[in-house]
């Protein structure tokens, strides 16, 4: 899997796992919001958005944890890292 392509080409759904908060400070375009605590309770809208989930938060710690969770339930995610990262490489494609 190619992650760099999949952000540029948005072939799956920006999942951005920090909460509303940082959200709000910025946020990569497009992406939506699904704070890690809130995980477990929205499976169901997880389960039907596009995949590949391409999760991000602030440095990577808690997308990792997410990425973990969601694979362990079988929902194609990877842990994309820092939302600056994910934003600066979906700034590519300008």
């Amino acid at each position: 899997m190619d992650k760099e392509k999949i952000i540029k080409e948005k072939q799956g759904t920006v999942v951005d796992v920090r909460t509303k908060e940082e959200f709000s400070g910025g946020h990569v375009e497009g992406s939506i919001n699904i704070p890690l605590q809130e995980i477990e309770n929205r499976m169901d809208e997880l389960k039907n958005l596009k995949k590949p989930l391409v999760l991000c938060c602030a440095s990577g710690g808690r997308s990792g944890h997410a990425a973990q969770f969601l694979s362990h339930h079988g929902i194609d995610c990877f842990n994309a890292g820092s939302w600056l990262d994910v934003n600066y490489i979906q700034s590519k494609t300008l």
